[in-house]
């Protein structure tokens, strides 16, 4: 049986609740709880490695966290059968962080390729369905251009477009800004804001770029060393005084956020008895250790 959505009456669309995930020794996510309102542009952003790829995986069901619920429309995704989380998947939009475009076809191809593999459709309707994705996104006139041929921008576009092109529920953005020049930024930031209102749909967004997501979210997560840190509408995010928001939207260096990753003594390391006049002052040594301590645990 298929899984029932939940009332639409119910305001978190997503709901993650003590999500656990551990990955080798390293620990990702350490009881994390989020909520993504229905029909809102939600941003997921985070330093480098603290599993914001990991979350989207997650919420698709291609990675089963090691505790928690993940529910999306009132179904939980860690317990569906093989057979729902497809069908799920299928409702689900996921622009891919570096395109993914399809280099043996050509854009028109690329956008129709969902639909081939797994609806049994009429050319006619195809060529309709696609041109209208294509005349979305602004790229109905670049339908038989090759992937090779494209801009960055209009690669993320096109993206958008294979995207959307099952009129999906949710869209998931992994990246969607990277390489982007002014211009292509700023088109894929009206179109992600465009179709979200237009389609009515629920948009959750990765990215680093804070100038960006301002302009596009309605809420923000911030997530680092395994928890969400801050969470807030974008504007409250940047007025935001603690040391986690300061260091990441600041861009410092150093902070919560260590430069050093935790490593043993440093004398020991390079094989120096402490005494050793080679080996690192002690003052060195301390500042290692203070640099390892402020480092978050899993």
């Amino acid at each position: 049986m298929s899984p029932q959505p939940a009332s639409p009456v119910d305001e978190a669309f997503v709901q993650v609740r003590g999500l656990r995930t551990v990955l080798g020794r390293k620990t990702i996510f350490d009881g994390v709880d989020l909520d993504i309102p229905r029909g809102k542009v939600t941003a997921v952003m985070g330093p480098s490695g603290c599993g914001k790829t990991t979350l989207l995986r997650h919420l698709t069901g291609q990675r089963r966290p090691d505790a928690g619920s993940i529910r999306i429309d009132g179904m939980d995704v860690t317990g569906l059968s093989r057979q729902a989380l497809f069908e799920l998947r299928e409702r689900i939009g996921y622009l891919f962080q570096n395109s993914a475009l399809l280099t043996d076809y050509d854009v028109f191809e690329n956008v129709a390729f969902p639909l081939r593999q797994h609806l049994r459709l009429p050319e006619e309707i195809i060529r309709n369905i696609v041109l209208t994705k294509l005349e979305a996104v602004g790229l109905r006139g670049a339908a038989g251009l090759m992937a090779s041929e494209l801009s960055g921008g209009m690669m993320r576009r096109v993206a958008l477009a294979r995207a959307i092109i099952r009129d999906p529920m949710l869209i998931l953005y992994d990246e969607p800004f990277v390489g982007l020049d002014p211009i292509a930024l700023n088109q894929v930031l009206r179109l992600i804001r465009t179709l979200n209102d237009t389609l009515g749909v629920t948009s959750i967004l990765v990215a680093h770029e804070f100038s960006a997501v301002a302009r596009v979210a309605d809420l923000v997560y911030l997530l680092a060393g395994g928890k969400i840190v801050a969470h807030g509408p974008p504007q409250a995010l940047r007025d935001d005084p603690s040391p986690w928001t300061r260091q990441f939207f600041g861009g410092e260096a150093d902070g919560p956020v260590p430069f050093q990753y935790p490593a043993r003594d440093y004398a020991a390391d390079l094989g120096f008895a402490a005494d050793h006049p080679s080996a690192p002052s002690a003052a060195a040594r301390q500042a290692a250790a203070t640099t390892r301590a402020a480092e978050p645990r899993a």
